[in-house]
């Protein structure tokens, strides 16, 4: 298994093992995070997850094609305008259970050595 700077998958797996691997790979990144959740409200335009985000147009553009990559979300073409929208539902179902998971642990993932929030901001113990 391959996996791009990005996060997304590049080449085929043997396992579902490592597509489940690739799957929470490309939720990893906050940015791509940020979109699928704000896909959950509806379909949107790379212009207004600019807005929304406050990020470069071409820094959304990148993200939005590895999540279409990775076969989370889908483009609807209407005119000059593309407008992207979850393609599964159970995807909802994944981030209802890890809100669930989240709660139910008091967010002690937080605190993990190697990935919590101290560890993403660079702070060593």
């Amino acid at each position: 298994m391959t996996i791009n700077s990005e996060g997304c998958l590049v080449s085929g797996t043997g396992s579902t093992l490592d597509a489940a691997v690739a799957l929470f790979h490309s939720l990893s990144d906050g940015t791509r995070l940020a979109i699928v959740r704000r896909l959950v409200d509806g379909e949107v335009r790379v212009a207004d997850l600019v807005g929304e985000l406050g990020l470069a147009q071409s820094t959304v553009s990148a993200h939005m094609a590895c999540l279409r990559d990775c076969g989370l979300v889908q483009g609807r073409p209407q005119g000059r305008q593309v407008f992207y929208s979850l393609t599964r539902p159970e995807l909802l179902d994944l981030l209802a259970s890890a809100e669930t998971l989240l709660a139910a642990t008091g967010n002690a993932v937080a605190l993990c050595p190697n990935y919590g929030t101290d560890a993403v901001a660079g702070v060593t113990a």
